[in-house]
């Protein structure tokens, strides 16, 4: 009897020792990053500016990761104010408080740090951050992200010759501090004053290629508030991704990237050896921003010549090309598993929520409202006072599902939500201009964009097979676009205007995602290092404990 209990334990003991062994080394992969934020003199349109730089760089650095890589990003705020950097697609799985916004976290004091721990949990695809503070994003401080799949993951074409990641967007030769008062007063912002690609104006960024090979081009519209078409002379790009989804591989002449967006082209170099323009510019503004880029051979014979390819000139070009990206279905994900094997036009939705943005005057000030609600930031980050059950923070239901008419008045509008819940988002566009929607912590599906007035009637126009999944989309101008969302990711998430501007103003809330649970499998607990601001000031870390797998 002892020897058979004494077989069984140094069995157990093997058994666990082996899982220890294999579970340390199956641990996902760290990469740590050290970034040191100061201002510095930059001159992208050769005006002198006071721009945000990171370890000395405008843009930032790029990140590089692999699916599922942790990446500890220990961010040092040289700056003379509060800081905060943010994540734009990364889903910070069961994970808001890395989020990087202020109804998330506390901003890093000047002279002081915060280590950001993320994880790209299932996830690959083209990505950016930036600074989500004040009004520093027209300052820089803003790179490209990459999540690259895992060595055995296939992916649905040829490995390029290279990878550059593109950053083009608006840029204003006013201070951001100067623009960031102009709002404090209660202004619209004048037009910007041109377009960067990669930091650089007319002519500045450069992209070098090897005669006869294919090249990724990862392009993110980082800008302010304009849509801008891409286009390079005498050559087609095939999109091949859009915000971390495979899309089905159609050639393009030129490619509208809305204010926040990303994509991924390839591009052969399969024209005579010389140089050509990548030409940028504004879409639907009556004054047009226009720049230029270089492609350049590597043994080219002569420099870029003639006029950069004109842009298209029309809203339903626009719309037509949009509703054109599908997602490729055999292809896989970061999964190995087909990106169609998730079937969401077969899931009843459990709600309806519309949305629509307005812009009014209130109090003789300039604000922007979503469903009448003008969004103020509280005086602690939403998601803290919900750990720490602060009262008086914000109110759950504070902004309504749909639509009242009322007129526009000031509040800290979060929405709920259930945790697995399934729902239909409707954004509602009646203004003039595009509009652009981003949501933190998700990818949706984009399942139908029309002009005109929503009603039920519209679903009978949905693609319930192949919608791309991503995290922003467009809205055009009087028209709607409709989404599916499966919230299966805890936490407070910001949903925003990507026009940056409308976004400081008041055009956006937060989505509360919850469950009574406290299991860390649907949400982890706050981080030790999680800075405490507000009303949560003196808290400590443990005073909400959060209960176990097993506890579950």
């Amino acid at each position: 009897m002892w020897l058979k209990s004494r077989g069984r334990a140094a069995t157990w003991c093997l058994c666990t020792l082996l899982y220890l062994i294999a579970s340390v080394g199956a641990e996902d992969p760290y990469r740590f990053f050290t970034w040191n934020i100061t201002y510095g003199d930059i001159y992208p349109l050769g005006v002198r500016q006071q721009g945000i730089l990171i370890n000395g760089q405008f843009p930032g650095p790029d990140i590089y990761s692999v699916t599922n890589d942790n990446l500890i990003i220990n961010v040092f705020n040289n700056l003379p104010e509060p800081f905060l950097i943010s994540w734009s697609g990364v889903q910070h799985r069961r994970n808001s408080y890395q989020d990087g916004v202020y109804g998330t976290t506390c901003p890093i004091p000047p002279g002081k740090n915060y280590t950001y721990t993320l994880q790209v949990k299932d996830q690959i695809g083209s990505f950016f951050y930036f600074p989500s503070l004040a009004f520093h994003k027209a300052a820089g401080g803003f790179g490209g992200i990459r999540i690259l799949s895992r060595p055995l993951i296939p992916v649905p074409f040829p490995e390029p010759a290279g990878d550059y990641t593109v950053l083009i967007g608006d840029w204003y030769k006013t201070n951001h501090s100067l623009l960031k008062a102009i709002l404090d007063r209660g202004h619209r912002l004048p037009f910007p004053d041109g377009i960067l690609i990669n930091g650089q104006g007319p002519n500045g960024a450069y992209f070098t290629f090897e005669p006869g090979k294919t090249y990724r081009l990862r392009i993110s519209n980082v800008g302010l508030q304009n849509t801008l078409n891409f286009r390079i002379q005498g050559h087609e790009m095939k999109l091949v991704e859009v915000e971390g989804t495979h899309t089905m591989q159609t050639l393009l002449s030129s490619l509208d990237v809305h204010v926040g967006q990303s994509y991924s082209v390839l591009v052969t170099a399969d024209q005579s050896p010389q140089d050509y323009y990548i030409a940028v510019s504004t879409r639907f503004t009556s004054q047009v921003l226009n720049t230029t880029a270089i492609l350049h051979y590597s043994n080219s014979a002569k420099p870029a010549s003639g006029l950069p390819p004109a842009a298209p000139t029309t809203v339903v070009w626009s719309l037509n090309q949009a509703r054109s990206i599908r997602t490729n279905l055999t292809a896989s994900g970061p999964r190995p598993n087909p990106q169609g094997s998730y079937h969401y036009g077969l899931i009843n939705i459990s709600r309806t929520i519309r949305l629509a943005n307005l812009a009014a005057q209130v109090n003789g000030k300039q604000r922007y409202a979503v469903n009448s609600v003008s969004f103020v930031p509280a005086d602690t980050p939403l998601k803290l006072a919900d750990y720490f059950k602060v009262d008086g923070v914000f109110r759950v239901g504070s902004i309504p599902d749909s639509p009242t008419g009322a007129k526009v008045y000031l509040d800290t509008s979060v929405m709920g939500a259930d945790y697995r819940a399934f729902v239909e988002v409707v954004f509602e566009n009646k203004e003039s201009i595009v509009q652009s929607w981003h949501l933190d912590g998700y990818n949706f599906f984009v399942v139908g964009m029309d002009g005109g007035r929503w009603t039920p009637a519209s679903r009978a126009e949905y693609n319930l097979r192949d919608a791309v999944s991503r995290c922003t989309t467009q809205v055009y101008p009087r028209s709607w676009t409709a989404v599916y969302i499966a919230l299966d990711n805890v936490g407070m998430w910001n949903l925003r205007s990507e026009f940056w501007a409308r976004q400081y103003l008041g055009q956006q809330l937060y989505l509360r995602v919850h469950t009574t649970s406290q299991s860390v499998r649907d949400e982890y607990p706050i981080p030790k290092n999680a800075l405490l601001c507000g009303r949560a000031a003196g808290k400590t870390h443990d005073q909400h404990p959060v209960a176990s797998e097993e506890d579950d």
